[in-house]
């Protein structure tokens, strides 16, 4: 056999930057992790500097959501839940709770377990997925759109098979994730307490439109040993169009055990909600730098003057 029958595995490393540019307005985008718990915040940061908008946004939602939002970059939205996790407004992102009363956005409300689904029945290329979840809920007075399937087999006593909830497979056009390590061919892990269906989101997105980024980037032959186990290996280069080397890259959400949240910059961000005077001061202090690197200099500096007061 010769090298042209085993050609080198593609490295799939971009920046920020690079992977926007593949991005386009009117996507549904799927956006991994679990209210402020490891959010690929780079990624989002770049969107909000692009000219990027009118974009589906489908997640487990936190400050990325109202962010995105509070920049006018959301048309249409996907939950189940959009929560801070921190401070008074631990319920409720306050950036997404005004945009939602506005109009400014339009909504589809899930329970948790039906978004799980419906990014599961899209990743294995089926139309909908049964589910009891749901049933007997006020969902279907928000999402008037779900309908019901009655399943061709008898219940467990017989009779007429039982009426379950049909959930649509939700397609994504692309998908930013943020995992603790991986390589450059896109292989990563988790080695924080949960995966928070990153898999999912990127195996039920498009081929071109899945990235992640992660806090480091190893070599694929000390990938299994900086995961810890090779269970914690979930996310597959098969599934994977981009990988972006960002430290800190969850900022200020945590991305356990590496760092952890950061409760007094997004106590500070999530105050801007009250005034959009105050919105307009937080984003031009933070969220208009060049790149990624101007940001986490400018975080590096915060801390430097926190440390010496």
């Amino acid at each position: 056999m010769t090298d042209e029958n085993f050609p080198s595995p593609r490295d799939k490393r971009l920046d920020e930057d690079q992977v926007v540019a593949r991005l386009r307005s009117g996507m549904t985008i799927g956006i991994g992790g679990w209210g402020s718990r490891r959010k690929p915040m780079s990624l989002v940061r770049a969107i909000l500097r692009s000219d990027i908008d009118n974009l589906h946004l489908v997640t487990f939602g936190g400050p990325e959501v109202g962010m995105l939002c509070a920049a006018g970059k959301v048309s249409h939205l996907t939950f189940a839940f959009v929560a801070p996790d921190v401070g008074p407004a631990a319920v409720l992102e306050p950036h997404f709770r005004a945009a939602r009363q506005s109009g400014a956005i339009e909504c589809t409300e899930l329970d948790e377990g039906m978004l799980l689904l419906g990014l599961q029945a899209a990743a294995w290329r089926v139309p909908f997925l049964p589910t009891r979840v749901g049933l007997g809920s006020d969902l279907g007075l928000v999402n008037p759109g779900l309908k019901t399937v009655r399943s061709p087999y008898p219940g467990p006593g017989g009779g007429e098979g039982e009426e379950l909830i049909a959930q649509p497979a939700i397609h994504l056009d692309a998908a930013i994730c943020h995992l603790n390590v991986g390589d450059s061919r896109g292989n990563a892990a988790f080695t924080g307490p949960d995966l928070y269906f990153d898999d999912l989101m990127l195996e039920a997105t498009a081929d071109g439109g899945r990235f992640i980024s992660v806090e480091r980037v190893v070599p694929t032959e000390d990938l299994v040993a900086e995961a810890g186990d090779i269970t914690r290996l979930r996310v597959s280069r098969m599934f994977v169009d981009g990988v972006v080397e960002a430290p800190n890259g969850a900022h200020p959400t945590s991305c356990d055990p590496d760092r952890p949240r950061d409760e007094a910059f997004q106590k500070t961000y999530l105050a801007t909600a009250k005034d959009d005077a105050l919105w307009e001061e937080f984003r031009s202090q933070w969220l208009s730098f060049p790149d990624e690197a101007a940001y986490q200099a400018a975080l590096s500096a915060r801390a430097g003057e926190e440390t010496r007061s």
